[in-house]
């Protein structure tokens, strides 16, 4: 379960305040700042119905986070710190203005410099803006390579720019210190204030808003708890110690299921390589689209998909039952094996699709709408997927369609522009994730 006091945008404010009196952290103008962070975000379409990983509920959790673990013992930290602290988590990703999903440092902080009501709030704080953006600076991930060097020289300016760093060099190393902890916490926040189903969708998320192929999610997860684990292991042992039990356990259940997961996937990958499993493109008769234990497992791989490629969630069964609909699923082995994945399209007037498109053939009865393909998660990149999608656009061209619509990742569309004259109807950002037509 996630913590049920993070439930919503209103108890995660609530927490935040709870702690903010505890830390002494009570003028008005740090509560403005929350209010004021709230509402921009929202404003801007990254409220909680935003599926981006960072989004408004991120942000809140890395501020609650920042404040909760603050007494731990490895860097002391003053009440003046703590302030600081609590400002840079709530703007760290302060990037309304998006292209993408991850916020790149420098529009945060050049937002933070020229939006005027933050420039009243900070001043009223008497916080100097440029150790914030020290800290924001010092969140950059992964802290290494280029990203690093760009983000030393940034923060070596602002040192030289603020009147309190300026030819301070322990206060200076103090506040790299406060940063590292920053960055710590903004990377262990979302996965210790919920079990491994937050987790999971807070990966899909991620995965979704980077525009990566499903096969990389749980790679990529494992490659990042083992990264805190091993390179932050001081600051992240820390930050754990003073957790409460159940957040502590939340954060290492999550980290032990994906490694489990990723056990299984390279099991997967090993037994079709070895070709001990065959992965069988199977057309489904109406009699077994019929059978309740059917759709339930299909059902079941469908809630894998992120959020916003779960189409006809609300109508699921009827549609399967619907004889215009196309269903082929993707079995082990044999026709009659497991079934671990399945693609399923129809008419496109079937579909309400986001309003921003404008499909000039919608209402001709030409176009078939092929939905997101839904795969078990192991089975992604074994080609199991686009054999299919071809099966898919066999049967319709078989049903007399003249054109085939679906979503896609933007590269993925642009690699079948000449293999299938692919062509982008509409675009999406931050996404990137596409809609577009082929002729079949």
């Amino acid at each position: 379960m996630v913590l049920q006091q993070f439930a919503s945008t209103h108890s995660m404010r609530n927490e935040i305040l709870n702690l903010m009196v505890q830390k002494g952290i009570e003028d008005d103008c740090y509560v403005e700042m929350l209010d004021y962070t709230i509402d921009l975000f929202e404003s801007q379409g990254l409220g909680t119905d935003y599926y981006g990983y960072h989004n408004i509920n991120h942000e809140l959790e890395v501020t609650y986070f920042s404040l909760l673990a603050s007494s731990q013992n490895r860097i002391k930290f003053s009440d003046e710190d703590i302030k600081y602290l609590y400002v840079a988590a709530l703007f760290h990703d302060f990037d309304p203005q998006k292209s993408v999903d991850k916020p790149h440092e420098e529009s945060v902080l050049k937002f933070i410099s020229m939006d005027k009501k933050l420039s009243e709030l900070i001043n009223t704080a008497k916080i100097d803006l440029e150790i914030i953006k020290v800290l924001i600076l010092r969140t950059t991930y992964p802290w290494s390579g280029q990203l690093k060097k760009n983000a030393e020289e940034q923060i070596t300016q602002c040192f030289e720019n603020s009147d309190l760093t300026r030819n301070n060099l322990p206060y200076q190393e103090h506040v790299m210190a406060m940063g590292w902890y920053l960055s710590v916490v903004d990377r262990i926040s979302g996965y210790a204030l919920g079990d491994f189903s937050k987790a999971m969708e807070m990966a899909k998320m991620n995965a979704h808003a980077l525009a990566w192929r499903p096969s990389l999610i749980v790679r990529s997860a494992v490659a990042y708890f083992e990264e805190l684990l091993n390179k932050e292991t001081e600051m992240a042992k820390a930050i754990l110690k003073i957790l409460p039990k159940e957040m502590r356990k939340n954060f290492f259940d999550t980290v032990l299921a994906f490694m489990k997961l990723r056990q299984q996937e390279i099991t997967i990958q090993a037994d079709c390589s070895y070709e001990n499993v065959k992965l069988v493109p199977t057309i489904e008769a109406m009699s077994t689209r019929n059978d309740p234990k059917f759709i339930e497992t299909l059902y079941e791989i469908f809630l894998q998909l992120p959020k916003p490629l779960q189409f006809q969630k609300e109508n699921f069964e009827n549609s399967v039952k619907d004889p215009e609909i196309v269903i082929n699923t993707l079995r082990l082995n044999d026709k009659n094996g497991e079934i671990i994945g399945f693609s399923k399209g129809g008419p496109l007037e079937k579909y309400q699709l986001r309003e921003e498109i404008r499909d000039e053939n919608y209402g001709l009865g030409n176009t078939i709408f092929l939905e997101p393909l839904a795969l078990k998660m192991g089975y992604w990149g074994l080609k199991g997927g686009s054999e299919m999608r071809h099966l898919f656009i066999m049967q319709a061209h078989s049903m007399k369609y003249k054109f085939l619509t679906s979503f896609a990742l933007r590269d993925v569309i642009r690699a079948r522009v000449d293999k299938e004259q692919a062509e982008f109807v509409t675009l999406f950002d931050p996404e990137r994730w596409d809609y577009y037509r082929i002729i079949i």
